[in-house]
């Protein structure tokens, strides 16, 4: 058919191209600056106010249940370096302690085979028994349930051994149940590293919200201004901040810095 196509015809049709290229594009054009979101001046016509997401951490609006921290499991661990992991570990809880939100604390078989909870952790939340499972899935475990549900918060925040078992399940049941679930991603650990990777990519699919135990003390604080909290913030960091908390400490040392007004 190519070969009866005249130069006029060409012509034509390349018009035609374009006029309906045109007509589509101008069509474009005019939803685009129909939308509320945009101006003449194309630009957007958003009023932001100076408040913070809902979807950020505060002390009140979150539980933090701590799944297996036990020698057992840590032995098994290859995805973090297990000093690491306690360092971190422990910053978690005293992060959790210092801004007085409500923990849960869970072992697997404690007295049969995985051992008694970080001394770390229990250290830090003396008075607090850890609820002891036989099941792999905390949230298999009505006791468990029942007391993060105690505490009536929207929000969970999840930190364990494994990642890819007793993280991955418990998450998976938490949000399917309408929790809003955030999981600590370097307080916890898997077997491998692949294992600890997918199990977080799994969570993250399933809607949860992966972040480190650092992040979730500086966003408890958020404000250098909250002197209540101030010191134990940056207690924790210079103890379990590693380079940050170094950093702290020179600048206090060297020339009595503070941050905040």
């Amino acid at each position: 058919m190519k070969k009866y196509l005249t130069g006029r015809t060409v012509t034509t049709l390349a018009l035609l191209t374009a006029v309906v290229s045109t007509s589509a594009f101008g069509s474009m054009m005019v939803a685009k600056a129909d939308t509320p979101a945009a101006t003449s001046q194309g630009t957007t016509a958003i009023h932001a106010k100076a408040v913070p997401s809902p979807r950020l951490l505060t002390p009140t609006n979150h539980t933090l249940l701590m799944i297996d921290h036990q020698p057992q499991m840590a032995f098994g661990t290859s995805s973090i370096d297990i000093q690491t992991l306690r360092n971190n570990v422990t910053g978690l809880a005293k992060a959790a302690k210092a801004f007085k939100v409500p923990t849960v604390l869970t072992t697997v078989a404690a007295k049969s085979f995985s051992g008694p909870i970080f001394p770390e952790i229990q250290a830090v939340f003396p008075d607090q028994q850890p609820i002891d499972r036989t099941t792999m899935n905390a949230w298999e475990d009505q006791r468990v349930v029942d007391k993060v549900n105690s505490y009536a918060k929207k929000k969970l925040v999840v930190s364990g051994l494994w990642t890819e078992v007793c993280d991955l399940s418990a998450v998976l049941s938490a949000i399917d149940q309408g929790y809003e679930v955030y999981i600590v991603t370097d307080t916890s650990g898997g077997v491998s590293k692949e294992a600890h990777d997918m199990a977080i990519e799994r969570m993250i699919q399933a809607g949860a919200t992966p972040i480190t135990w650092e992040q979730y003390l500086l966003e408890l604080q958020r404000d250098w201004a909250r002197s209540e909290t101030y010191k134990a913030t940056t207690d924790i960091a210079k103890e379990y901040g590693g380079a940050y908390g170094l950093g702290i400490i020179y600048s206090q040392e060297m020339f009595g810095g503070k941050e905040g007004h």
